[in-house]
């Protein structure tokens, strides 16, 4: 999608601190954090949000908590443990059209959220 940051970000358009890539995701660092670690894992695909998620797309949720755990026990946070989070929609604080996980830890994550 040619006005998609994210899409830019995948193409290459716009630089990012890569985390981790294969040929189905790709995982960056946040460029506003808001806990020591936090970083993002998007599809390259263009999912617009998990509102999107079908039959025909759902492997990629799964492939992404996979890369999740695998980055989570490279970065040593798996054992204190780590929030992944989810926007959908406006009132949901999805800031961009692209379906993205936030991956958080590095302190004690406090609930309820915002």
């Amino acid at each position: 999608m040619s006005d998609c940051l994210f899409c830019k970000i995948v193409a290459g358009e716009i630089p990012s601190d890569k985390v981790y890539e294969d040929d189905k995701v790709l995982a960056f660092n946040d460029i506003d954090p808001q806990a020591p670690v936090h970083f993002l894992v998007i599809p390259k695909e263009h999912i617009k949000s998990s509102a999107q998620i079908t039959a025909d797309n759902s492997h990629i949720v799964a492939h992404i908590f996979e890369v999740i755990a695998k980055i989570a026990a490279d970065k040593g946070i798996s054992e204190n443990g780590f929030r992944v989070v989810t926007n959908c929609g406006k009132d949901g604080g999805q800031t961009v059209g692209h379906l993205h996980f936030h991956v958080l830890a590095g302190r004690n994550i406090g609930w309820p959220p915002g």
